[in-house]
């Protein structure tokens, strides 16, 4: 019975959330003539404008929510199309449903915000044991209880906008086996992959049609060399200032004085227990003869203690506890039932309790130990207090000289030495920087806003500074080129070899596309010619076991008179013949199928939230612009 609670230490998920909402702050406009204009505007939604920065701080949280989660993912992962897609969507979406909340003129009651924080279990790290907000835990998050308040209402309110249709996804039996069936249908088919590489040896270029290759246009793409530069850069980061810092021992000392609940160990507490099971619904009769029962057993152990793990195996209603001899293990305050839990940690060490009455019944209690609940020494943790106060103080700094960095590579547009000497940062060199990296590693320099702006033509003609650029968190980049490379297709002698590779695997996949094809007239006319290998089942149960594009092709393939004869196109793989030979229903058990109806509602209700949430989009006019266009441009030209 307290299996689920005993040890439960579950992150707090909607806060993390929460932190990500973007906070819709509005930025001061810089000048006049910028007013009004769509400089710095990513997106519009019903003409209101959604600016570079909002995406940026979006995007820079998502990065450190996922660096959280998976502190090895690869930094590179958070500069691309995708990714920023992803955040300025998130920050999109936040307005359209906003909007859509204030034109139906939806908001929660306050009685339900409060009822959702008390009960729902995603708020237990942020609540007290007496329902109050955990005001420490929200001020550790850098939260203030009303902006908790604030976003946790924002967050109800615009979930009314498609919660009431995701909940709604009902459909009948017919289109759920329907959706059954085609998820789960087996196809039964023989095939053969023609590999290209065996029709290599077959093809053999003369020095014309290499030269031909050599000036297709389509082919420029991989014969020519990359923009790239040689480059100078700043960068102003938290790690520099930190160094600058110096904190005296007093001021550590009287950080850790005030600050002594960070560094102190919560008290946990360990105990047995033997619980009499009288559930709140039980009659009078049952509770009074369910505490008698637990009066008799403590009175047995009053004249003899040593009983109780034997005791607790015979007659304690607690099944994951009884076989140990009532052992529950070491907890801590709020993951009991509060009766229990105040019985507890008023007991001392061997201690044995009175008769102790909750929801659940009855209980007899013998704490076992204590421990933590003492602070760590300050020589212990000074050096993280250390790094700590010089954090914060760097913080505090930053932003002052973030502005000095930022005025003076404008100022002085054609040179960073006079910026890297005033705020003592070191005037940094990379050669061959590229413009597009594709995936090649230059640390600061790999960022795509600063890299656009580093080779804007006009930057990189006259060897101007870029304006600062946030890289990072807390991170600005100033650069200049000072050797410029522009993109240049490289000479037929540098790469005469690599235009015959290219070559060879073109011709040798139109031969083996070429031979399937000819192949499969040859065995559709003549069947018993064909050396197809033995049938095979697929299915998207078994979706691992062949490769993608044959599954897709062959699920794909008509049914209607079999068999039925196909070439499919596998790229510079080659290409395969399949022969779809039948079509067999799914072979699902009766659980199964019933779990995937049980489940097929739901995805059905998102499907028509998404729907709904498409035409708020459309009705809301949303538009991208600037960076942002380009980003959604990139994503959707990479998937065509």
């Amino acid at each position: 019975m307290f299996d689920f609670v005993r040890k439960h230490n579950r992150i707090l998920q909607f806060l993390l959330v929460l932190l990500i909402l973007p906070s819709f702050v509005f930025f001061g406009v810089q000048s006049v003539a910028r007013f009004g204009s769509d400089e710095g505007v990513v997106a519009k939604v019903d003409g209101t404008k959604v600016m570079q920065p909002e995406w940026d701080n979006a995007n820079r949280q998502m990065s450190e929510r996922i660096r959280a989660q998976r502190p090895d993912t690869d930094a590179k992962e958070f500069d691309k199309p995708e990714f920023k897609k992803q955040s300025l969507d998130q920050v999109v979406r936040e307005y359209v449903l906003t909007a859509a909340a204030r034109d139906q003129r939806l908001t929660p009651a306050p009685l339900r915000i409060q009822r959702i924080f008390e009960t729902d279990p995603q708020f237990a790290a942020v609540r007290n044991a007496d329902g109050t907000l955990n005001k420490d835990m929200l001020q550790a998050r850098g939260m203030s209880p009303a902006h908790f308040e604030a976003l946790l209402r924002q967050d109800l309110t615009i979930g009314q906008v498609l919660g009431a249709v995701s909940s709604s996804g009902q459909t009948s039996a017919v289109a759920s086996q329907q959706a059954i069936n085609a998820l789960f249908q087996v196809r039964q088919v023989q095939w053969q992959k023609f590999d290209p590489k065996q029709y290599a040896s077959q093809v053999n270029p003369t020095a014309a049609q290499l030269q031909a290759y050599y000036k297709d246009p389509a082919n420029d793409v991989w014969l020519t060399s990359p923009e790239k530069a040689d480059v100078q850069y700043v960068v102003l980061d938290l790690d520099t200032l930190k160094q600058r810092v110096s904190v005296s021992e007093d001021d550590l000392r009287s950080w850790y004085k005030e600050n002594i609940s960070r560094y102190t160990e919560p008290e946990e507490r360990r105990a047995s227990h033997i619980l009499i099971k009288a559930e709140k619904s039980a009659s009078p009769e049952q509770k009074k003869a369910a505490k008698a029962k637990a009066e008799q057993i403590l009175a047995e152990l009053q004249k003899n203690p040593s009983m109780f793990a034997e005791l607790a195996k015979k007659n304690s209603d607690d099944p994951g506890s009884a076989a140990n001899g009532g052992d529950l293990d070491f907890f801590g305050r709020g993951a009991m039932t509060k009766p229990f839990e105040d019985a507890v940690f008023a007991m001392q060490p061997g201690q044995i309790s009175g008769v102790v009455e909750s929801d659940f019944g009855y209980h007899i209690i013998k704490l076992t130990a204590i421990r933590g609940g003492k602070p760590q020494p300050f020589e212990a943790v000074r050096a993280q207090i250390e790094d700590e106060a010089r954090k914060q103080a760097a913080q505090r700094q930053y932003a002052e000289v973030a502005e000095q960095f930022t005025n003076k590579v404008y100022e002085v547009s054609d040179s960073l030495k006079p910026v890297a000497d005033e705020l003592k940062l070191p005037l940094q060199s990379a050669t061959g920087i590229l413009h597009h990296p594709d995936g090649k590693d230059q640390g600061v320099l790999s960022n795509p806003r600063l890299l656009d702006a580093l080779f804007d033509p006009t930057n990189r003609s006259k060897g101007r500074n870029t304006e600062a650029i946030e890289v990072g968190p807390n991170k600005l980049v100033s650069a200049r080129i000072v050797k410029y490379e522009p993109a240049a297709k490289l000479p037929f002698d540098q790469v005469q070899d690599k235009v015959r590779e290219h070559w060879v695997e073109a011709e040798s996949v139109k031969l083996a596309r070429k031979d399937a094809q000819a192949k499969m007239a040859l065995w559709e006319k003549s069947p018993e010619q064909a050396t197809l290998p033995a049938p095979v089942e697929m299915s998207r149960r078994n979706m691992f076991g062949q490769p993608a594009a044959v599954l897709e092709a062959v699920l794909k393939m008509p049914a209607d008179k079999l068999p039925s004869w196909q070439v499919i196109d596998l790229g510079a793989e080659g290409s395969a013949v399949v022969k779809l030979l039948k079509v067999l229903p799914p072979n699902l058990a009766p659980a199964e199928v019933r779990e995937a109806q049980e489940q097929f509602g739901p995805i059905w209700g998102r499907a028509e939230a998404d729907a709904y949430y498409r035409a708020l989009q459309r009705e809301y006019k949303v538009q991208y612009l600037n960076d942002g266009k380009k980003v959604m441009d990139a994503v959707t030209g990479a998937k065509k």
